[in-house]
């Protein structure tokens, strides 16, 4: 499995994922929120700022929290790091400000990577120096089916020659090296082994940033790209020939549960927003604490974010035990991406017209709330593969035994 901690059950590692989080929060609270305006604006201002910001977080000791270890990493269990990831998520700008945003890599480098590419890749980028990106989902075919893919890398003289294209592809906007899953095997091959995966720099010849995509109207560092006989060193190849769709399937579940644990945080910038606009002079004035539906709102966020925390920390514990359930990590997903969505929609309500607009940031996380039912997987699918699982665990078996 990817996550391999050291002492997951420490008391004191517990102790320190808690100090760390109190941290984070304060740095968040100080520092990033209060120039959320600034960090929305496209251009090099925000950039600038972002960088800024990562470069102060370094100086505090919070960047890259759940890096590796051996690579500057403070957390090495899945568990401990919720409550720290919890508080990153509390704006949408932290995971890029506080290096969250790529530990899945540095993990995926760490354990999968040649020498070259930890000392070309994974070095720079704890250093701050190189920014991953994910190459997965193709133009005209749905990320969930890898068997579509038909990006393609064969061996000639010692390098991998790529030619393909891929979009929705995160930090193409800055990212200067891109992990792209593509087709190596012969097309009968069976799909198991026909996919690799390769590390790819963003300044080699052929490598090619189409367009940005924005999301909702809005820029979120997505884009399309392309190879066209993209040239790279064969120890570019991350994990073994063939081993693609086994490395995607570890770096989905991983990744699903980093992205929940910021989604709850976001749901709880929210909640928190929910109660100071129902306790404010203008709350009370329309009599908010006193009415029915209102205190149904939060009773419904607040069930749906503690819900989703423990289906979170159930989920984060098989992973840290090199257990990984892929029923509970999908659940758990659904969940938070549920809560968010809940929980921004009725923090909306709340504020009225203010919140659909810029003057509070619940416009922004109500577009990440919407992108997160089809992120890493969208609910339907994983509903789906995980009901089928359900089903057939029921075929041997008379009583399921919950974790």
């Amino acid at each position: 499995m990817l996550i391999n901690p050291e002492n997951p059950g420490n008391r004191t590692h517990t102790g320190l994922a808690r100090s760390l989080s109190g941290e984070v929060r304060k740095f968040v609270d100080e520092m990033i929120i209060p120039n959320e305006s600034r960090l929305a604006q496209s251009g090099d201002d925000g950039s600038r700022l972002q960088s800024e910001l990562a470069e102060e977080a370094r100086c505090a000791g919070l960047w890259g929290l759940f890096y590796p270890l051996s690579h500057g990493g403070k957390i090495a269990s899945l568990e401990d790091y919720l409550v720290i990831a919890e508080q990153e998520g509390r704006t949408e700008y932290s995971p890029a400000i506080l290096g969250s945003h790529s530990a899945l890599d540095a993990h995926m480098l760490l354990k999968f990577g040649t020498d070259e590419i930890r000392k070309n890749f994974l070095e720079p980028m704890a250093s701050g120096e190189a920014i991953p990106s994910y190459g997965m989902t193709e133009p005209g075919h749905g990320g969930s089916f890898p068997a579509l893919i038909t990006t393609s890398a064969y061996l000639s003289n010692g390098h991998w020659i790529i030619n393909g294209r891929k979009w929705f592809v995160g930090n193409t906007d800055r990212a200067t090296f891109v992990t792209v899953l593509a087709r190596t095997a012969a097309k009968d091959t069976a799909l198991p082994k026909a996919l690799s995966m390769i590390v790819v720099p963003t300044d080699s010849p052929g490598f090619k940033v189409e367009r940005q995509i924005t999301m909702m109207g809005r820029s979120l560092g997505q884009g399309e790209i392309s190879f066209t006989e993209v040239e790279v060193p064969e120890h570019n190849l991350l994990g073994g020939s063939g081993s693609g769709m086994d490395l995607m399937g570890q770096r989905l579940g991983i990744g699903r549960l980093l992205r929940s644990m910021n989604w709850v945080g976001l749901a709880q910038r929210c909640f928190d927003l929910m109660g100071a606009r129902i306790n404010s002079e203008r709350g009370r004035t329309a009599r908010l604490p006193e009415k029915q539906l209102v205190r149904q709102h939060v009773v419904n966020v607040y069930q749906a974010i503690a819900s989703a925390r423990e289906l979170i920390r159930v989920a984060a514990r098989s992973v840290d035990a090199q257990r990984p359930n892929n029923v509970e990590i999908n659940i758990a997903k659904i969940a938070a991406s549920q809560a968010l969505c809940l929980a921004s929609d009725s923090a909306v309500q709340l504020y009225g017209a203010e919140g659909i607009s810029d003057l509070t940031p619940l416009s922004g996380i109500y577009r990440v709330a919407r992108t997160s039912r089809i992120l890493d997987g969208t609910d339907e699918s994983l509903i789906s593969s995980t009901g089928r699982r359900l089903i057939s665990f029921y075929e041997e078996h008379d009583t399921y035994h919950f974790a």
